[in-house]
């Protein structure tokens, strides 16, 4: 049996929409006009399906379930704001929604390195780039 294409372009019409609403919340989450992390059903009932089905969708069109996305996406925002020294970890935890501990082991998880190794790392190359350009 041959699947119909509009099939095809649903998936990805619903993958393509969780990504907006996922990068709108992200921007509200640090701009401080969300304070609470969404997680996939909050998402799900924003584009008007269910969680299961969002999930089993987002997968099927990427090869990647919707955490994935999220996680690779704060990633993002967390190295942008660890970038920014006025800035302490602590309160990038915060604007974040985690606590300090929890930021840590997260950010540790998928980069690797604390927060704190990630910063002094980040401006050391920084330092090394200026004493080469000299």
């Amino acid at each position: 049996m041959k699947i119909p294409q509009k099939f095809f372009a649903r998936q990805h019409e619903i993958a393509a929409d969780y990504l907006r609403e996922l990068d709108k919340h992200l921007d509200d989450i640090v701009s401080g006009r969300a304070t609470e992390m969404f997680e996939v059903r909050d998402f799900a009932d924003l584009i008007h399906v269910h969680p299961t089905h969002l999930s089993n969708t987002i997968k099927s069109a990427t090869g990647h379930s919707p955490c994935y996305f999220f996680e690779e996406r704060l990633m993002e925002i967390s190295k942008s704001m660890l970038q920014n020294l006025s800035t302490p970890i602590a309160e990038i935890a915060r604007i974040l929604t985690y606590d300090p501990s929890n930021f840590t082991k997260f950010f540790k998880h998928f980069a690797g390195q604390t927060p704190k190794q990630y910063r002094e790392e980040y401006f050391n190359s920084l330092a090394n780039k200026e004493i080469v350009t000299i």
